[in-house]
């Protein structure tokens, strides 16, 4: 027996609420335990193929820092002259390029620069992905209830057909009830099976971020009716400034702008120093050589590299304008959509569900004793489903507007809560 989950029971429900125990799905392997949220985001966080990806990345740039900051290699040459060996010279020269301007240094703060992109945008991949994760756990959650309710609908449409049953037996309704009673119930049986068949594609989505399968995943163990908190959106914007888009943005703008430097120190003309010996065959003697080498910058001045980088340092500051405008819209709908979530399903769990409860209740007694007709009893009894399932899905919005609102402040979001 699976532990039951903690609940908000709503006073005058005889039904079992919305977090009440569900029964796992037939398909499910029984020896599968319960899975929590903490443990959905071990796995993702564990065997994420993006995130992955991101690590590789990340370890890539570390290559290029190295690279960045390694001098230009010597060169040895020899040049011989006069194939004939009496008259012959031969020389003999190592040439060492020294570079001016800056230029290796320019190259490491740019790699450098180049590794924490990476860093940043592993930790935007790592807030989306978790986010994704928490809201595929949460509809799951919602797809397991509303399994568990179509499963509760058809008990209680068998139980209407069974009474109708009785009722048209003793000559105290027409057949045509009966019938009706038998449409319902087999309207039930096909939410039913719309309802297994979100439980698997739910089950799949999750088990994708891990990059496994819907039958990794048996039940899953959660509390979907404790809505996450509404922050003020003032206190939001004020930690927009720290979200990882936004630092990626920043960081991206400044390794363009440590581009351009390296761009602008290539300008500078490296010198080439050369060392050598020359020996002359002829004199038959040894000669020391010396020299030093230096390019004129008169047609290429590495104009065209800077004006590029340049460009793409503008491009950057724009996009960084246009990140932080992003974003804020961003919070800003998420923030609304988490607010009418919540409304939605306080609403609809204090007042609504209630009621539809009670008037179901009302019609099936009133029914049996032969006050209502059998329409009243379907009728109650679809708009308690209704209900229901209303109430399933605005919890469940309301969780993923809280995933988005993770997903842009990063892992520290103001709504984030682990089970």
């Amino acid at each position: 027996m699976n532990p039951p989950l903690a609940v908000h029971v709503t006073p005058g429900m005889q039904a079992p609420p919305l977090g009440a125990l569900m029964r796992p799905a037939a398909d499910a392997p029984p020896t599968l335990a319960p899975l929590l949220l903490a443990g959905a985001l071990a796995r993702v966080l564990q065997a994420n193929p993006d995130l992955r990806a991101g690590a590789h990345e990340i370890e890539a740039q570390s290559g290029a820092v190295m690279q960045a900051g390694v001098a230009p290699n010597p060169e040895l040459s020899t040049l011989v002259e006069d194939a004939r060996e009496p008259t012959r010279t031969t020389t003999v020269q190592l040439n060492v390029p020294i570079e001016l301007g800056g230029k290796r240094a320019a190259r490491v703060n740019a790699a450098q620069l180049g590794q924490d992109a990476a860093g940043a945008e592993f930790a935007v991949k790592r807030n989306a992905v978790l986010a994704s994760a928490r809201a595929a756990f949460y509809d799951l959650l919602a797809a397991q209830q509303r399994l568990h309710i179509a499963n509760e609908s058809l008990a209680l449409a068998d139980g209407a057909l069974a009474a109708a049953s009785k009722r048209v037996l003793a000559g105290k309704n027409s057949p045509v009830d009966e019938t009706r009673a038998r449409i319902a119930a087999a309207s039930v049986k096909v939410d039913l099976a719309q309802a297994g068949g979100e439980l698997a594609g739910a089950k799949n989505r999750l088990a994708a971020l891990w990059g496994g399968t819907g039958r990794d995943i048996g039940p899953v163990a959660g509390q979907l009716d404790r809505l996450p908190p509404q922050p003020a959106l003032p206190h939001l914007m004020e930690r927009l400034g720290a979200a990882p888009a936004l630092q990626l943005a920043q960081i991206e703008l400044a390794r363009r702008q440590a581009l351009s430097q390296v761009e602008r120190a290539g300008r500078v003309p490296d010198l080439t120093v050369s060392i050598g010996a020359k020996r002359d065959g002829q004199a038959g003697r040894n000669q020391a050589v010396f020299g030093l080498a230096i390019p004129l910058p008169l047609f290429d001045r590495n104009q065209g590299k800077l004006h590029e980088a340049l460009q793409r340092s503008d491009k950057a500051r724009v996009e960084l304008d246009g990140a932080r405008a992003r974003l804020a819209n961003e919070l800003a709908q998420a923030h609304e959509a988490l607010a009418v979530a919540r409304e939605q399903a306080q609403l609809l769990g204090d007042d609504i569900l209630p009621g539809a409860q009670s008037a179901y209740e009302a019609a099936r007694t009133g029914f049996e004793y032969g006050k209502f007709n059998l329409l009243d009893v379907i009728d109650a009894q679809r708009t308690l489903l209704q209900a229901r399932t209303q109430h399933l899905r605005a919890l469940a919005d309301a969780h993923r507007a809280a995933a988005d609102i993770d997903s842009i402040l990063g892992a520290q979001g103001a709504t984030q809560t682990v089970e």
